[in-house]
């Protein structure tokens, strides 16, 4: 069942856990400047498990977005992660996301301030990177 099987029975959608990808990666000074890319790349494979075990607050299974900008456009999606490329800014992107999951429960993962009010007016839930880098 791919989920929307279940809405048309009335079931609610899974959380939508909305991830700000250069700001996760940007909260861990472990070289990802040299290869912002592959540095995306292993955000998001560090997600695939969250899709199903969920995080904290929000059990599993999630549906996970992970926003990604500049040079590390271009990455792939996964099963379980869902990878989209911001056209420019990607707290923007972010903002455009969490706008289009109106109705259903979002959690935005940033640390960025500014981001966190913007989707906080639009009713999403915030938490920093450690949510999802354990």
């Amino acid at each position: 069942m791919d989920g929307s099987e279940g809405r048309e029975r009335g079931e609610a959608a899974p959380t939508l856990l909305v991830v700000d990808g250069a700001n996760v990666v940007g909260s861990v000074p472990d070289g990802w400047w040299r290869d912002r890319r592959g540095a995306a790349e292993r955000l998001r494979d560090r997600l695939v498990p969250r899709a199903e075990s969920g995080v904290p607050g929000h059990p599993g299974p999630l549906e996970v977005v992970l926003v990604v900008e500049g040079a590390a456009r271009g990455v792939a999606s996964v099963p379980g992660v869902q990878v989209e490329d911001a056209p420019g800014s990607g707290d923007d992107h972010i903002v455009a996301v969490t706008a289009r999951a109106a109705g259903r429960t979002c959690l935005v993962i940033t640390a960025d301030r500014e981001l966190r009010c913007r989707v906080r007016e639009l009713g999403a839930e915030v938490a920093g990177p450690r949510t999802v880098l354990g």
